[in-house]
């Protein structure tokens, strides 16, 4: 006698000793019959031991019977006991693995009886005979051992209940020598949704698949997203995965290369109250990158004003603006401008803006202030992205713009500084051919 189970990841045939334990096998099939076990998961499953079902409630503690569940029905629940006594066979033992046995209930306090009722399990390994004349033993699988194979590989969380539930499909009775009891009614249809109402999947499920396929690509999308956020938190690219670009921020571009920071915060400030707003610019040549961010003090400025000024005509270049999708706001400040570490004062002795090497004492502190500096540490000691006043970005835009209208070649600090190594260069150079010119006369004489 024999049953088959349609379960998520393979099927499962298994012969029933109905002669040694008639009635086990009784309630089993008869539980079978009546689809109790359909979409039942398996909540326990240990590796190498056992996969445990047969709890519609899925927590270990629930399912009964055949005859109780009848009386239920009835109306006559106390008529009819929970549990029913183990068959207990000398010769059925838990040598090999797909031995089937009922979970014996303990009894509770001495007042409530134990026994078993509908939760099985299935063993996972051979010679598992500590569970000997603990549980009847009533089963042995003949097809299907790949399936065991793959319920012991599942990954469970930490009660043993795997994280991709792994359920009983159907379950269809290939024999049944047994009459019906009385009163046991067939439903007429078979369940559609599990009886312990659980939102997991099971391993062969897409939970897309009911979907219209417009609202499944969406929600991929939205997986895909999230998926992409926490990897970037785990690299350290974002705060936190569920972070959101702000919504106050406008992303400007197309811009002029001659538009400056206090002309676009003009423009946009009919809108409302700007709290910063800056065109980026490249840190080492100074020259407009052509796109800028415009912070708002409130989100509804903003809408207003990306409706408002999309495809304006600023410096007669029509610019384009978005919302911005950046969440470097958060961690950062946009800057474009360099800020001078510790005693190197602005102005000071050395080369370049800001002093250079001029302000330290010796190389050796050079060394420590820039392992010890925050941020990108240029050839002169001096750090970028940290945000400066605002006068040197506004007297350095109005200098660009004004070489550039006039039709002369702008020249950034860097461009002096490496003019002044070439002279340099140069004089060393004239000094050793000088030096090599008097070592020579003194060899001839």
């Amino acid at each position: 006698m024999s049953v088959l189970f349609e379960t998520s990841l393979g099927d499962i045939v298994i012969d029933l000793e109905v002669e040694a334990c008639p009635k086990t096998c009784e309630n089993f099939l008869k539980l079978c019959k009546v689809y109790y076990y359909n979409l039942n998961a398996f909540f326990n499953v240990s590796k190498d031991f056992l996969a445990q079902a047969g709890d519609p409630s899925a927590t270990g503690t629930g399912g009964e019977s055949i005859w109780s569940l009848i009386a239920s029905k009835q109306g006559q629940q106390q008529q009819a006991p929970r549990y029913f006594s183990p068959e207990f066979v000398p010769r059925l033992k838990h040598k090999a693995r797909g031995t089937v046995s009922m979970a014996v209930a303990p009894a509770i306090d001495g007042t409530r009886g134990g026994g078993c009722g509908s939760q099985f399990f299935i063993t996972l390994a051979d010679e598992i005979d500590y569970l000997d004349g603990k549980h009847a033993v009533f089963g042995h699988v003949v097809e299907g051992l790949d399936t065991l194979e793959k319920l012991n590989e599942v990954f469970t969380d930490q009660e043993g209940r795997p994280l991709k539930d792994v359920r009983i499909r159907h379950v269809e009775i290939l024999d049944d020598p047994f009459e019906d009891p009385p009163g046991l009614v067939v439903p007429e249809s078979i369940p559609t949704s599990p009886p312990d109402n659980s939102t997991r999947i099971a391993e062969d499920e897409d939970p897309l698949a009911t979907l219209p396929e417009e609202e499944a690509e969406a929600e991929r999308r939205k997986q895909a997203a999230r998926a992409s956020a926490l990897t970037l938190e785990m690299v350290g690219d974002l705060p936190f995965a569920n972070v959101r670009p702000p919504e106050n921020v406008l992303f400007v571009c197309k811009l002029n290369a001659v538009t400056r920071d206090e002309d676009l915060e003009l423009i946009f400030s009919r809108f409302g109250t700007i709290m910063s707003c800056q065109v980026i610019r490249d840190k080492k040549t100074g020259d407009s990158l052509q796109y800028a961010f415009i912070e708002f003090d409130k989100r509804e400025d903003a809408e207003q004003a990306y409706f408002k000024m999309q495809n304006v005509l600023v410096d007669d270049r029509r610019i384009w603006v978005d919302f911005s999708q950046s969440v470097a706001r958060l961690n950062t400040h946009w800057s474009n401008d360099i800020k001078i570490g510790p005693r190197l004062g602005r102005g000071g002795g050395g080369r370049g803006r800001g002093g250079g090497f001029g302000g330290l004492e010796n190389l050796e502190e050079t060394r420590r202030y820039r392992e010890g500096s925050r941020g990108a540490v240029n050839g002169y000691g001096m750090v970028f992205d940290v945000p400066e006043d605002r006068h040197r970005r506004r007297n350095r835009s109005r200098s660009v713009t004004r070489d550039k209208e006039y039709g002369r070649r702008s020249r950034s600090p860097q461009h002096r500084d490496r003019g002044e190594r070439e002279r340099h260069r140069s004089r060393s150079r004239d000094h050793n051919r000088h030096s090599r010119d008097h070592y020579d006369h003194d060899r001839r004489r």
